[in-house]
């Protein structure tokens, strides 16, 4: 799991500009956050149009009652003290870490790149990678739009079309998932 930021429009008045002040990017933002199978690249849930000064974690724990309290995910720094997470082990202050946690935290990495390449293919269209300058009610629906393009893209969302066979006109289309022959979850 990750999540990204976008920057918005600056609210206006001072109250309404606090919340989405994020101290990390120095601009308003809003961010959303991706949960990715990595065996299936599927994404499985998606957070969208969260306030930019709230931090990844605390986005996190609004949505694990979603999932099985067993479930275990990985992330990155930004979402430690997290007990269902696992999150690379930080180098002490001023000492350094044994190879076997360096092995450990490149292990983490090379499993996560799946989030990360997720959410490259959605920065590919524009509306996800500058500023959302659109009206704010209509946030949600685009970045669920594009992530629905991805998906379709990776070809993990198929859409079926059915014609007439007598006109050959469009009578329906029908969405369907696909996904590896021997489905393994396990992280």
């Amino acid at each position: 799991m990750d999540a990204t930021e976008q920057p918005v429009e600056r609210p206006l008045g001072q109250e309404a500009q606090k919340p989405y002040y994020s101290g990390k990017q120095k601009r308003h933002t809003s961010k959303s956050q991706i949960i990715i199978c990595p065996k299936i690249k599927e994404i499985v849930d998606v957070v969208i149009g969260e306030i930019g000064s709230k931090s990844d974690v605390q986005i996190l724990r609004q949505r694990l009652a979603k999932f099985h309290q067993e479930q275990g995910f990985l992330g990155d720094k930004a979402y430690e003290g997290e007990f269902q997470l696992t999150t690379p082990k930080k180098k002490p202050k001023g000492g350094e870490l044994s190879k076997e946690e360096k092995e450990r935290n490149s292990w983490l990495s090379s499993r996560r790149v799946v989030v990360e390449h997720m959410i490259r293919l959605l920065k590919i269209f524009k509306v996800m990678q500058e500023r959302f300058r659109l009206r704010k009610g209509r946030y949600k629906s685009i970045i669920s739009t594009v992530c629905g393009l991805v998906r379709l893209r990776i070809n993990s969302l198929i859409l079926s079309i059915i014609k007439s066979s007598g006109s050959g006109q469009v009578i329906e289309v029908k969405m369907s998932h696909c996904f590896l022959p021997e489905l393994n979850l396990e992280v």
